[in-house]
């Protein structure tokens, strides 16, 4: 019942510097520390564990994951000191959770923010043209793509960059939602200003609306003054993304926000001026988010009222192949392997293929494939195994005028995606002249070609050949 809630607490994994997880009975169902040395055993072995085991000098009474457990209580901005194995100290701030179900307490979340890393309380990436927490914010320029969807919204963003309104960006994961904000902040006036970029998925609500809106002392247990992201991007853009994951009341407060451009921090009673550019982002169409009730409808009119949809990238197949590319120059750099591009086959495989993560699911197959490939080419040998099944074989071979009935299904998938490869190397081999002709038809380099050859057992004699089972 619990881990049911894993997959969300730890989606913010990335963006603090420790979690912990208990169940109801303070027994650690989850543990994860940005600093290793920080923890009296490794990860692994204190799960199942409970805490006060794992931790002897931690008290019950004064604990906040048991003041979670058994009052429900929220705690924010509580302040520590802890000290490594090799005596560094860090200044640290927990917030901790209950974790509840059907109005009962199954759990509870503890979640670390250090002060000593440039990182703040409200977990942001900020960046501004004079500070630097985040560099180099995207702009047009690096929207990759010829298709006529991507330049459209290139003029899109130019054109809506050059206002100050409510914007809301839909577009499905993966599609570059975040790349588009920051075209339209790097393209504006506010450019010099502060881009600061929340996700609004997985934070509980009491957390959100302290990042956004801050807090005076003495508001709640361990409060210090401190601004939210609302005032520190003042006069620059706040992206807000999955905002339909915002809770609906915190939803109502936001749009406060955007009809006065005034804030309140939690426990003052002092509005605050604020000069901020606000985008938005959904990844779910708009008024399916307003039927089923997580969108408000009046702050979707607020915001909408001029929206942005970036296309989703098995409809702009004429892209592909530029993102390919560029991924590839991308981590030949980065992992330093001297890989030029892909086969034919593994183009048309990405040609026929859905992208249900688009773009992002683009970059972690070449990603993936550049850490298998012993070539000079990306072949099919080097893709995921699920982009591919046995009816997409056949109808492949079939494009390229293999012979189908030389592939049958041969127990396995890998075992099928080989017969594949072989009948395009030897149907290549048999329609050209020389076996450099027939590399370039594969997209392979001659050596990768031999190598594949010798694999396969296949044995070439002037312009005849001859398989060897």
């Amino acid at each position: 019942m619990l881990e049911n809630y894993l997959d969300i607490i730890t989606n913010i994994e990335n963006y603090v510097d420790g979690i912990i997880v208990t169940d109801k009975n303070a027994n650690i169902i989850y543990i994860h520390k940005y600093w290793p040395n920080l923890m009296p055993l490794p990860e692994k072995d204190m799960i199942g564990k409970n805490l006060f085991q794992v931790y002897p000098s931690m008290s019950p009474h004064n604990s906040t994951i048991m003041k979670a457990l058994k009052t429900g209580e929220v705690t924010l901005n509580n302040q520590d000191t802890l000290t490594t194995s090799e005596g560094q100290s860090f200044k640290m701030v927990d917030d901790t959770f209950p974790i509840k179900e059907n109005g009962l307490i199954i759990g509870a979340v503890c979640i670390t923010h250090s002060l000593s890393r440039k990182q703040t309380l409200s977990m942001l990436d900020i960046s501004t043209g004079e500070d630097h927490f985040v560099k180099n914010l995207f702009s047009t320029a690096d929207i990759i793509g010829r298709s006529e969807s991507i330049q459209v919204l290139r003029q899109q963003i130019h054109k809506v960059a050059q206002t100050s309104s409510s914007l809301l960006i839909y577009g499905d994961t993966g599609t570059g939602k975040e790349m588009v904000a920051q075209s339209v902040h790097s393209g504006s006036s506010r450019k010099s200003k502060p881009f600061i970029t929340q996700n609004c998925a997985a934070i509980p609500a009491t957390l959100l609306e302290n990042i956004f809106f801050g807090a005076v002392k003495g508001s709640y247990t361990g409060a210090e003054n401190h601004a939210g992201i609302f005032e520190m991007a003042d006069g620059g853009t706040v992206f807000l993304d999955e905002i339909n994951s915002m809770d609906i009341g915190l939803q109502a407060k936001l749009l406060r926000v955007l009809e006065e451009k005034k804030v309140t921090r939690i426990g003052s009673a002092e509005s605050i001026n604020v000069d901020v550019r606000i985008i938005a982002a959904i990844n779910r169409p708009p008024l399916e988010c307003i039927e089923n009730g997580t969108l408000r409808a009046d702050l979707f009119y607020r915001l909408g009222s001029v929206t942005l949809t970036i296309p989703l990238l098995k409809d702009r197949a004429d892209d592909i192949d530029l993102l390919t590319k560029f991924f590839i120059d991308k981590y030949k750099v980065a992992m330093g392997k001297n890989i030029i591009g892909v086969s034919q086959d593994v183009m048309t495989v990405f040609q026929n293929y859905s992208w249900p993560g688009n773009v992002r699911e683009l970059k972690n197959v070449i990603e993936g494939a550049f850490n298998l490939c012993d070539s000079t080419v990306i072949g099919l040998g080097d893709l995921p195994s699920y982009m591919l099944s046995g009816m997409e074989v056949k109808k492949l071979v079939a494009e390229n005028q293999a012979d189908i009935k030389d592939i049958q299904w041969l127990g396995s998938l890998k075992n099928n995606i080989e017969a594949y490869e072989k009948t395009l190397i030897t149907n290549a081999i048999k329609s050209h002249k020389n076996l450099s002709q027939a590399a370039s038809y594969l997209g392979i380099s001659r050596q990768s070609l031999n190598q594949k050859i010798n694999k396969y057992k296949i044995s070439v004699v002037r312009n005849s050949f001859v398989i060897e089972d």
